[in-house]
């Protein structure tokens, strides 16, 4: 339907019609979540990562990308009870409930972001227009507004797109925090992904990065559950500075 092969007038001979393909599709093609309204919990967490450690300059690693829209969170516009962050002119533009606000004071903080790059064992490419329609098809169809956040993402990524790393972030995580610039703060982050992980894959990633913190400054950032989490280094204390909807409808910041 989203190609114009099929129509939703006519969904049951679609089915039947393209069978063979669906089969097909369902076995082997594994869910891809791209849910860029998550970018709206995330930005404080950056915000509070980058005020905490003093850093005007950001490298960013995400673990499980799948497209990257994430990485590239600081070409959106947010719109937040006690202000506004970027550019009021970006074409995707932000906001949610907030239960207890964001303060104002942390939305004047404007960290440069210098580097990005996500590992990801199926990265997407949206550069590809059959890339960006299978990320449009895991949208369910009546949630339309959903797909007008993803089309302005998939434009913002392809105007200068992320480095998407095709490999085991657990593997590859070690490297590249051993590459990283020692003129910037990096920040790890991920989503949701880490909850796919076995307790030894979470074990080696939470080792990585308290090693790479102890050579030098490094921030984390995750949701657990319904939390937001950030940890910055040296010291490296984890905490949870926001609850927040697992999808970013909602955001009830708490420090």
């Amino acid at each position: 339907m989203l190609g114009g092969e099929a129509s939703w007038d006519t969904v049951t001979e679609s089915l039947v019609e393209h069978r063979d393909f669906l089969r097909r599709f369902v076995a082997e093609q594994p869910v891809q979540t791209n849910e860029v309204q998550r970018c709206w919990m995330l930005l404080p967490c950056f915000l509070e990562a980058a005020r905490r450690a003093g850093a005007e300059t950001l490298d960013l690693i995400e673990l499980g990308p799948s497209a990257g829209l994430n990485l590239v969170w600081d070409r959106y516009g947010y719109r937040y009870e006690e202000g506004a962050w970027g550019s009021t002119a970006a074409p995707l533009q932000l906001r949610g409930e907030e239960r207890r606000p964001v303060p104002g004071e942390l939305l004047g903080v404007v960290p440069r972001v210098r580097g990005r790059v996500g590992v990801d064992r199926a990265p997407v490419d949206v550069t590809t227009e059959a890339s960006a329609r299978l990320l449009r098809s895991f949208v369910w169809p009546d949630q339309r507004w959903r797909l007008e956040l993803l089309d302005a993402a998939i434009e913002a990524v392809r105007h200068d797109p992320p480095e998407l790393v095709r490999g085991d972030f657990v593997e590859a995580l070690p490297g590249l925090l051993a590459d990283r610039s020692p003129d910037g703060l990096t920040v790890v982050f991920e989503t949701a992904v880490l909850g796919y992980l076995d307790s030894t894959g979470r074990s080696r990633v939470y080792d990585a990065l308290a090693a790479a913190g102890a050579e030098g400054p490094l921030a984390f950032v995750s949701n657990p559950h319904l939390g937001m989490n950030v940890q910055v280094w040296p010291g490296g204390e984890a905490e949870i500075v926001a609850r927040a909807d697992f999808h970013g409808a909602w955001l009830e910041w708490l420090p």
